[in-house]
């Protein structure tokens, strides 16, 4: 085990074909707006079926699971709760655990690639310097099987910064 290769993505993280992608879900574990919803409406009403039978109660803040990836080219989606900035959730912390623990969730099973959103960077409204730099650094400090981690940023101007926080962060 080691630590993944990073890489930044320009595009959908729906269209990703990893062995697993990220969805940035909510507590109740039942779609929702954003990245959330785009998983759902692609992957079809399978990861829907799959959230209510392993998440009866949904899923803590800072954790992670997985379901089938349905019609996604991915094999599994890892949904993680991330922080909701905008309602007062500011602990980096939690932040932080997203992306180890769905790291940890992909090494259950197996996958050796992952893509993942900018966690909380949305709706949720985490600052978006600081959700790359908490990606970085978590996702470079993991000692996991996976052996290439995405961020997948859906806009142009994401993706100019995590390149750049990419760069500056493995010194190019």
């Amino acid at each position: 085990m080691a630590s993944p290769v990073i890489t930044a993505v320009h595009g959908d993280i729906t269209a990703q074909d990893v062995d697993a992608i990220v969805n940035a879900a909510n507590r109740a574990m039942r779609g929702g707006g954003g990245v959330d919803g785009a998983i759902h409406r692609a992957g079809g009403p399978e990861i829907l079926r799959d959230c209510i039978a392993r998440f009866p109660h949904g899923l803590a803040t800072g954790d992670a699971g997985w379901t089938t990836a349905g019609r996604l080219p991915a094999r599994w989606v890892v949904h993680t709760v991330g922080p909701n900035h905008a309602a007062g959730e500011r602990d980096r912390a939690l932040l932080e655990s997203c992306y180890r623990r769905s790291l940890a969730v992909a090494d259950e099973l197996g996958a050796r690639t992952i893509a993942f959103p900018l966690i909380s960077a949305g709706i949720y409204g985490w600052p978006r310097a600081d959700a790359i730099a908490a990606a970085i650094e978590t996702i470079a400090a993991a000692d996991t099987g996976v052996e290439e981690a995405r961020i997948v940023a859906f806009g142009a101007d994401a993706l100019a910064e995590v390149r750049a926080a990419l760069a500056a962060f493995l010194g190019d």
